[in-house]
């Protein structure tokens, strides 16, 4: 498609994760199901941490904070993803912005979220007789409130930024939703300067975030050496393992993502670990949750129970 009179472009073009038909109607289908997926059970935790009075403890509300977010991260992403997998997927300029602003503050708080979760495992194995002090209601909701606050900031100036630049290179986006790296290389201008802003910015965030996990968890590893108790090593170990699993998840996939400089070859590369970050993780962080967590399963069969209860009761 061509531009007219040499204009910028009022909207972009976003690819499909497949060009081949067939493929493309399996794979709306299965991200369909993983979407539900990701929805039900993320509601399904928010549900369980309000209801069940057993579960208003630090932990749980950094779990429902964590649900939120992959909400978010799913929704922002994977409906417009489905689109494009059916009909050629048009958006515009102040609708990509708007894509790019939350997708990146969705997937910030997420970072900061589980780094701030395995600051309160280290201080639940290791200080447990300060745990309930330090770990206060207030301190949680502050330091939820800062992780939100924080990416605002941080994506507010670089869309500011991204939206400044003149785009002139063409319509298409290389991604099947709008990122910094794919979009960015349709400027027509020198964006060396922004890329360096996102990295120093983002990098900075993630590194402190992700250095505040690796402490953590050395203080944990140190702390579990110590314990004589079997059970009790394996009791820690079992409220760690989930948290971990994630951890590896999301900077497994985040590091794939955003540690190359936009080139043409990364950004196809890119892809697959944003399909996995975007679609897969939010699906799976509940499941892994729900399945090594007792207090979790625990609600949950009591909320079927009382579900099963009152259907009789009507009847």
């Amino acid at each position: 498609m061509e531009r007219l009179n040499g204009s910028s472009p009022t909207f972009f073009i976003l690819l499909p994760i497949t060009n081949i038909l067939w493929l493309q109607k399996i794979l709306f289908f299965l991200v369909f199901i993983f979407y539900l997926l990701t929805i039900m059970s993320n509601l399904a935790i928010l549900s369980l941490v309000i209801k069940d009075i057993n579960l208003h403890s630090p932990m749980y509300f950094f779990l429902a904070s964590l649900s939120l977010v992959d909400i978010g991260i799913s929704s922002t992403t994977v409906p417009k993803m489905m689109v494009g997998l059916w009909v050629q997927n048009n958006i515009s300029l102040k609708g990509c912005f708007t894509q790019i602003f939350f997708f990146h503050v969705f997937a910030g708080t997420e970072g900061i979220t589980i780094a701030v979760m395995g600051l309160d495992r280290y201080i639940a194995i290791c200080h447990p007789l300060r745990y309930v002090t330090i770990m206060r209601k207030a301190t949680c909701i502050q330091l939820v409130l800062g992780s939100w606050s924080v990416c605002l900031s941080i994506m507010s100036m670089h869309v500011a930024m991204l939206s400044a630049l003149p785009f002139c290179d063409g319509y298409i986006v290389k991604n099947f939703f709008c990122d910094f790296k794919p979009v960015i290389k349709l400027a027509c201008t020198d964006t060396h300067f922004n890329e360096v802003f996102l990295a120093a910015f983002t990098g900075i965030s993630a590194i402190l975030a992700f250095v505040m996990l690796i402490l953590s968890y050395c203080f944990i590893l140190k702390h579990l050496l110590k314990i004589r108790s079997s059970e009790g090593r394996s009791k820690a170990f079992s409220t760690c393992s989930s948290h971990f699993i994630i951890v590896m998840l999301y900077y497994g996939a985040t590091i794939c993502i955003y540690i190359r400089p936009a080139s043409e070859s990364s950004i196809e590369k890119d892809r697959v670990a944003t399909i996995i970050f975007t679609v897969i993780t939010p699906a799976l962080n509940p499941i892994i949750y729900t399945l090594r967590n007792k207090d979790i399963k625990k609600s949950l069969r009591q909320l079927v129970l009382r579900a099963n209860t009152q259907r009789v009761a009507v009847q």
